[in-house]
């Protein structure tokens, strides 16, 4: 059983940055890949960005590219996402989520997921 907590949300002007974190219980963090997925309003959650086991491996959606930096501390059992550059169209809940799948982008291979939070991005 892994539990997450999400933090560091918030209003923020267009072009600016925000980091969001990621605080997970239990003792097999290491052992799961962790994701960023967020959902605006009316719209479907997608995925932003993903870590494996190790940080060995960091993936990305187009939207992320270049913007956004996924990282984790096992040591620490958290799970950050740096966001620069942020554009209205960031805005969302965001999510973190652990799961063991290797489809990176599927909501369907992550087994625990954090309550969200809000991002708002000002134009």
């Amino acid at each position: 059983q892994v539990q997450l907590v999400e933090s560091g949300g918030g209003l923020v002007q267009a072009g600016g940055s925000l980091r969001l974190s990621c605080a997970a219980s239990g003792r097999t963090f290491s052992s799961y890949v962790m994701g960023w997925f967020r959902q605006a309003p009316g719209k479907e959650r997608e995925f932003v960005a993903a870590i494996t086991t190790n940080a060995g491996r960091l993936y990305y959606a187009d939207s992320a590219q270049g913007r956004f930096t996924i990282s984790r501390d096992n040591a620490k059992n958290t799970v950050s996402l740096q966001m620069n550059s942020l554009k209205p169209e960031d805005t969302a809940v965001y999510y973190c989520a652990a799961g063991r799948g290797l489809r990176w982008s599927n909501l369907d291979d992550y087994n625990y997921w954090g309550q969200g939070t809000q991002v708002t991005v000002s134009s």
